[in-house]
Protein backbone atom coordinates (compact mmCIF):
# COMPACT_ATOMS: atom_id res chain seq x y z
CA UNK A 1 0.00 0.00 0.00
CA UNK A 2 1.46 3.31 -1.06
CA UNK A 3 1.84 5.96 1.58
CA UNK A 4 -1.00 8.09 0.23
CA UNK A 5 -3.05 8.70 3.35
CA UNK A 6 -2.24 12.41 2.95
CA UNK A 7 -2.99 12.35 -0.80
CA UNK A 8 -6.03 14.61 -0.59
CA UNK A 9 -4.70 17.15 1.89
CA UNK A 10 -1.40 17.63 0.05
CA UNK A 11 -3.20 18.28 -3.22
CA UNK A 12 -5.58 20.72 -1.53
CA UNK A 13 -2.73 22.56 0.18
CA UNK A 14 -0.65 22.82 -3.00
CA UNK A 15 -3.62 24.18 -4.97
CA UNK A 16 -4.40 26.76 -2.28
CA UNK A 17 -0.73 27.72 -2.01
CA UNK A 18 -0.36 28.31 -5.74
CA UNK A 19 -3.67 30.14 -6.01
CA UNK A 20 -2.67 32.39 -3.12
CA UNK A 21 -5.85 31.98 -1.10
CA UNK A 22 -7.66 29.45 1.08
CA UNK A 23 -10.33 28.70 -1.51
CA UNK A 24 -12.14 25.59 -0.32
CA UNK A 25 -12.22 22.77 -2.83
CA UNK A 26 -15.65 22.00 -4.25
CA UNK A 27 -17.34 18.62 -4.41
CA UNK A 28 -16.30 18.52 -8.05
CA UNK A 29 -12.66 19.09 -7.09
CA UNK A 30 -12.77 16.28 -4.53
CA UNK A 31 -14.36 14.00 -7.11
CA UNK A 32 -11.49 14.75 -9.48
CA UNK A 33 -8.92 13.94 -6.79
CA UNK A 34 -10.72 10.66 -6.18
CA UNK A 35 -10.45 9.72 -9.87
CA UNK A 36 -6.70 10.36 -9.69
CA UNK A 37 -6.46 8.33 -6.50
CA UNK A 38 -8.40 5.41 -7.98
CA UNK A 39 -6.23 5.52 -11.09
CA UNK A 40 -3.16 5.36 -8.80
CA UNK A 41 -1.83 8.64 -10.17
CA UNK A 42 1.35 9.36 -8.18
CA UNK A 43 1.03 12.26 -5.78
CA UNK A 44 4.23 13.80 -7.16
CA UNK A 45 2.70 13.85 -10.64
CA UNK A 46 -0.44 15.62 -9.42
CA UNK A 47 1.58 18.24 -7.55
CA UNK A 48 3.86 18.75 -10.54
CA UNK A 49 0.85 19.15 -12.79
CA UNK A 50 -0.65 21.78 -10.49
CA UNK A 51 2.65 23.66 -10.41
CA UNK A 52 3.01 23.52 -14.20
CA UNK A 53 -0.54 24.76 -14.73
CA UNK A 54 -0.03 27.73 -12.41
CA UNK A 55 3.41 28.46 -13.87
CA UNK A 56 1.81 28.82 -17.30
CA UNK A 57 -1.05 30.87 -15.86
CA UNK A 58 1.34 33.21 -14.03
CA UNK A 59 3.49 33.66 -17.14
CA UNK A 60 0.39 34.52 -19.16
CA UNK A 61 -0.69 36.99 -16.48
CA UNK A 62 2.67 38.76 -16.63
CA UNK A 63 2.39 39.14 -20.40
CA UNK A 64 -1.23 40.27 -20.36
CA UNK A 65 -1.94 43.98 -20.39
CA UNK A 66 -5.33 43.64 -18.74
CA UNK A 67 -6.74 41.62 -15.89
CA UNK A 68 -6.62 37.85 -16.31
CA UNK A 69 -9.22 35.49 -14.89
CA UNK A 70 -8.26 33.74 -11.64
CA UNK A 71 -8.17 29.97 -11.31
CA UNK A 72 -11.30 28.93 -9.42
CA UNK A 73 -11.17 25.15 -9.54
CA UNK A 74 -8.77 22.24 -9.46
CA UNK A 75 -10.26 20.88 -12.68
CA UNK A 76 -8.48 23.74 -14.46
CA UNK A 77 -5.24 21.80 -13.79
CA UNK A 78 -6.55 18.46 -15.11
CA UNK A 79 -4.81 18.55 -18.49
CA UNK A 80 -1.53 19.60 -16.91
CA UNK A 81 -1.76 16.69 -14.45
CA UNK A 82 -2.25 14.25 -17.34
CA UNK A 83 0.86 15.66 -19.01
CA UNK A 84 2.83 15.26 -15.77
CA UNK A 85 1.68 11.64 -15.48
CA UNK A 86 2.97 10.93 -18.98
CA UNK A 87 6.32 12.48 -18.05
CA UNK A 88 6.56 10.33 -14.91
CA UNK A 89 5.74 7.19 -16.89
CA UNK A 90 8.41 7.98 -19.47
CA UNK A 91 10.98 8.68 -16.76
CA UNK A 92 10.17 5.41 -14.97
CA UNK A 93 10.94 3.21 -17.96
CA UNK A 94 13.97 1.12 -17.07
CA UNK A 95 14.09 2.39 -13.49
CA UNK A 96 14.84 -0.12 -10.76
CA UNK A 97 11.83 -1.10 -8.63
CA UNK A 98 11.67 0.07 -5.05
CA UNK A 99 12.61 -2.65 -2.58
CA UNK A 100 10.79 -3.36 0.65
CA UNK A 101 13.80 -2.07 2.57
CA UNK A 102 13.63 1.23 0.69
CA UNK A 103 9.90 1.69 1.14
CA UNK A 104 8.79 4.10 3.85
CA UNK A 105 6.62 3.00 6.73
CA UNK A 106 3.07 3.10 5.45
CA UNK A 107 1.30 3.69 8.74
CA UNK A 108 -1.27 0.99 7.94
CA UNK A 109 -0.76 -1.16 11.03
CA UNK A 110 -3.13 -4.14 11.27
CA UNK A 111 -4.68 -2.97 14.55
CA UNK A 112 -5.38 0.49 13.17
CA UNK A 113 -6.83 -0.89 9.94
CA UNK A 114 -9.02 -3.24 11.97
CA UNK A 115 -10.41 -0.35 14.02
CA UNK A 116 -11.06 1.57 10.81
CA UNK A 117 -13.08 -1.33 9.40
CA UNK A 118 -15.04 -1.74 12.63
CA UNK A 119 -15.80 1.99 12.83
CA UNK A 120 -17.07 1.98 9.25
CA UNK A 121 -19.27 -1.02 10.02
CA UNK A 122 -20.83 0.90 12.92
CA UNK A 123 -21.44 3.96 10.72
CA UNK A 124 -23.10 1.86 8.03
CA UNK A 125 -25.30 0.06 10.53
CA UNK A 126 -26.41 3.42 11.97
CA UNK A 127 -27.52 4.82 8.60
CA UNK A 128 -31.22 5.05 7.78
CA UNK A 129 -31.59 3.56 4.31
CA UNK A 130 -34.41 2.50 2.03
CA UNK A 131 -34.63 -0.92 0.34
CA UNK A 132 -32.63 -2.40 -1.31
CA UNK A 133 -29.81 -0.25 0.07
CA UNK A 134 -30.57 -1.28 3.66
CA UNK A 135 -29.97 -4.99 3.08
CA UNK A 136 -26.86 -4.33 1.00
CA UNK A 137 -25.50 -2.04 3.71
CA UNK A 138 -26.08 -4.72 6.36
CA UNK A 139 -24.20 -7.22 4.18
CA UNK A 140 -21.31 -4.78 3.70
CA UNK A 141 -21.13 -4.02 7.43
CA UNK A 142 -20.97 -7.73 8.21
CA UNK A 143 -18.22 -8.20 5.66
CA UNK A 144 -16.21 -5.34 7.19
CA UNK A 145 -16.43 -6.96 10.62
CA UNK A 146 -15.28 -10.26 9.13
CA UNK A 147 -12.32 -8.55 7.47
CA UNK A 148 -11.40 -6.87 10.76
CA UNK A 149 -11.52 -10.23 12.52
CA UNK A 150 -9.34 -11.70 9.79
CA UNK A 151 -6.69 -9.05 10.41
CA UNK A 152 -6.50 -10.07 14.05
CA UNK A 153 -5.76 -13.63 12.95
CA UNK A 154 -3.47 -12.71 10.05
CA UNK A 155 -1.95 -9.24 10.63
CA UNK A 156 0.33 -9.59 7.59
CA UNK A 157 -2.64 -9.73 5.19
CA UNK A 158 -1.98 -7.97 1.87
CA UNK A 159 -3.20 -4.38 2.10
CA UNK A 160 -3.48 -4.13 -1.68
CA UNK A 161 -5.79 -7.14 -1.73
CA UNK A 162 -7.78 -5.75 1.20
CA UNK A 163 -8.21 -2.39 -0.50
CA UNK A 164 -9.45 -4.08 -3.67
CA UNK A 165 -12.04 -5.90 -1.57
CA UNK A 166 -13.10 -2.63 0.07
CA UNK A 167 -13.47 -1.00 -3.34
CA UNK A 168 -15.76 -3.83 -4.46
CA UNK A 169 -17.86 -3.48 -1.30
CA UNK A 170 -18.15 0.26 -1.85
CA UNK A 171 -19.23 -0.29 -5.45
CA UNK A 172 -21.94 -2.71 -4.28
CA UNK A 173 -23.18 -0.19 -1.75
CA UNK A 174 -23.17 2.63 -4.30
CA UNK A 175 -25.13 0.51 -6.80
CA UNK A 176 -27.76 -0.16 -4.14
CA UNK A 177 -27.93 3.55 -3.26
CA UNK A 178 -28.48 4.40 -6.92
CA UNK A 179 -31.34 1.92 -7.11
CA UNK A 180 -32.97 3.25 -3.94
CA UNK A 181 -32.43 6.97 -4.60
CA UNK A 182 -35.43 9.05 -5.74
CA UNK A 183 -35.35 10.01 -9.40
CA UNK A 184 -35.51 13.75 -8.67
CA UNK A 185 -32.44 13.51 -6.41
CA UNK A 186 -30.39 11.80 -9.10
CA UNK A 187 -31.50 14.26 -11.78
CA UNK A 188 -30.63 17.20 -9.54
CA UNK A 189 -27.18 15.82 -8.72
CA UNK A 190 -26.37 15.08 -12.35
CA UNK A 191 -27.44 18.58 -13.37
CA UNK A 192 -25.27 20.07 -10.65
CA UNK A 193 -22.26 18.03 -11.79
CA UNK A 194 -22.81 19.15 -15.38
CA UNK A 195 -22.98 22.82 -14.36
CA UNK A 196 -19.84 22.65 -12.26
CA UNK A 197 -17.91 20.78 -14.95
CA UNK A 198 -18.91 23.15 -17.75
CA UNK A 199 -15.97 25.61 -17.40
CA UNK A 200 -13.41 22.78 -17.50
CA UNK A 201 -14.67 20.50 -20.26
CA UNK A 202 -12.08 21.74 -22.74
CA UNK A 203 -9.28 20.75 -20.35
CA UNK A 204 -10.51 17.22 -19.63
CA UNK A 205 -10.88 14.11 -21.74
CA UNK A 206 -14.34 12.57 -22.18
CA UNK A 207 -13.51 9.50 -20.11
CA UNK A 208 -12.21 11.70 -17.29
CA UNK A 209 -15.36 13.84 -17.36
CA UNK A 210 -17.48 10.70 -17.05
CA UNK A 211 -15.38 9.44 -14.14
CA UNK A 212 -15.60 12.75 -12.29
CA UNK A 213 -19.36 12.90 -12.79
CA UNK A 214 -19.67 9.40 -11.35
CA UNK A 215 -17.45 10.26 -8.38
CA UNK A 216 -19.43 13.45 -7.79
CA UNK A 217 -22.68 11.50 -7.71
CA UNK A 218 -21.22 8.82 -5.45
CA UNK A 219 -19.75 11.34 -3.01
CA UNK A 220 -23.01 13.26 -2.71
CA UNK A 221 -25.14 10.16 -2.22
CA UNK A 222 -22.84 8.87 0.51
CA UNK A 223 -22.64 12.25 2.24
CA UNK A 224 -26.42 12.69 2.23
CA UNK A 225 -26.82 9.36 4.01
CA UNK A 226 -23.83 9.83 6.34
CA UNK A 227 -22.12 6.76 4.92
CA UNK A 228 -18.32 6.43 4.99
CA UNK A 229 -15.91 5.80 2.15
CA UNK A 230 -14.35 2.37 2.61
CA UNK A 231 -10.96 2.49 0.90
CA UNK A 232 -7.88 2.59 3.10
CA UNK A 233 -7.01 5.88 1.43
CA UNK A 234 -9.71 7.50 3.57
CA UNK A 235 -8.30 6.13 6.80
CA UNK A 236 -7.28 8.73 9.36
CA UNK A 237 -3.69 8.50 10.53
CA UNK A 238 -3.84 11.15 13.18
Amino acid sequence: MQNYFNYFTEIEERFQQRRGSLLMLSTLDWALIETWREARVPLDAVLRGIDNAFDRHDAKARRASGRIRRVNGLAWCAQSVLEAVEQVMEASIGAAPTTAAQAADTGFEAARVGRYLEDNAVSIESAKLSPPADSTAAEVAGRLRALAAGLRVEPAHSLEELDRTLSVLEEKMFAALLTAAPEDELVSLREQATRELAPYRSKMKAVQIKQVQQQFLQKRLLEARKLPRLSLFYMSHG
